[in-house]
């Protein structure tokens, strides 16, 4: 089958940093489905680990963790699915990745597809969609709409591919202020368009912004980029007893700046479940599940910003560098081989 791996760490306008490979056909195990890969998205996690992980013996390493298409077969002891079956999810990370025609994954961190979306839509949002899903409801512990949340999040960096979907869940499920961070025209209207009641500029002081726009303080605070940049600001802006969550990896914090406001801080990453193999890894299942009844439903809509045609070596590199430029609105996709 047709694949797209990398052996080095280039810089992602190399060459050779990603490049078009044949290998053997997967085959799944017990719990796995064998997916005919139509559509795939980029994410950081991509670009981060083509950079820096060090392929094993030198051989070329397939990464990408989203992916849409249909299930060509079923394990000895799968069932949550059949051949034919149209499925959308984001993979793990100790397991090879879905830039490939075939592709194995657990059944357990695969969910039905929107009927009412097209691979290349659908692809755009498992990865995002888990680690927004998780960080709103299972670390900040926020109430849906059937007990609503009271106060405010701020989504920092509500432009990307996370942002892009954390706003609309926390604005359609939650009781939540929704404020969201973006630094240029464009993305501060893709905010506002995906539900945020305001958009303020974090290339300026957050809690200066938060104060011009009345919000001295707020109660939930979504850290997704450049937090090491950011933190100083967030722990003035929390308020006491307030709850802060990360996803990207900052190079250092004080988090002593938390301890007045008795402010929590928590981590969300989507993998920790399959990477750990948890009693409780069927959930993303059902999450993903959930997700695509809100999507069919019209309550959601897919996050997608770009297509980049084909999915091939060339245009991998050429998402994995506008990602790195910080500029991406949106997921970015490709679609076919």
């Amino acid at each position: 089958m047709k694949a797209i791996a990398f052996s080095k760490n280039l810089p992602a306008d190399h060459p050779e940093a990603l490049q078009d490979i044949t290998v053997a056909d997967p085959v799944p195990g017990e719990r796995d489905l064998l997916v005919e890969v139509r559509a795939i998205s980029v994410n950081p996690v991509d670009v981060k680990i083509r950079a820096n992980r060090k392929p094993k013996d030198g051989q070329p390493e397939v990464i990408g963790w989203d992916a849409a298409g249909v299930v060509r077969a079923v394990g000895a002891k799968a069932s949550l699915f059949k051949p034919g079956d149209r499925v959308w999810y984001a993979g793990a990370l100790n397991r090879p990745g879905a830039n490939s025609e075939l592709h194995v994954v657990d059944e357990r961190i695969v969910g039905r597809m929107p009927a009412s979306l097209d691979y290349a839509q659908a692809a755009a949002l498992p990865l995002t969609t888990i680690t927004a899903w998780e960080l709103l409801f299972d670390r900040l512990r926020v109430l849906d709409n059937s007990a609503p949340s009271r106060g405010s999040l701020l989504v920092i960096g509500a432009a990307g591919g996370v942002g892009s979907i954390l706003v609309q869940l926390a604005r359609q499920l939650t009781g939540l202020t929704v404020l969201g961070t973006a630094s240029r025209p464009e993305t501060q209207a893709w905010v506002r368009e995906l539900g945020a009641h305001h958009v303020i500029d974090h290339s300026q002081p957050l809690a200066a912004e938060l104060k011009r726009i009345g919000f001295p303080h707020v109660s939930h605070i979504a850290g997704l980029t450049q937090t090491d940049q950011h933190f100083a600001q967030m722990a003035e802006a929390i308020a006491p007893q307030g709850k802060i969550a990360l996803i990207d990896d900052p190079a250092a914090i004080d988090v002593r700046l938390l301890k007045s406001k008795s402010a929590s801080l928590h981590w969300e990453f989507m993998f920790a479940r399959s990477l750990h193999a948890t009693p409780d890894l069927i959930a993303q299942h059902e999450l993903l599940n959930q997700a695509a009844r809100l999507i069919d439903e019209g309550t959601l809509r897919t996050t997608l910003g770009a297509h980049y045609g084909k999915i091939n070596a060339e245009n991998l590199r050429r998402a994995h560098a506008f990602i790195e430029s910080g500029k991406a609105q949106g997921k970015i996709v490709l679609e076919g081989f």
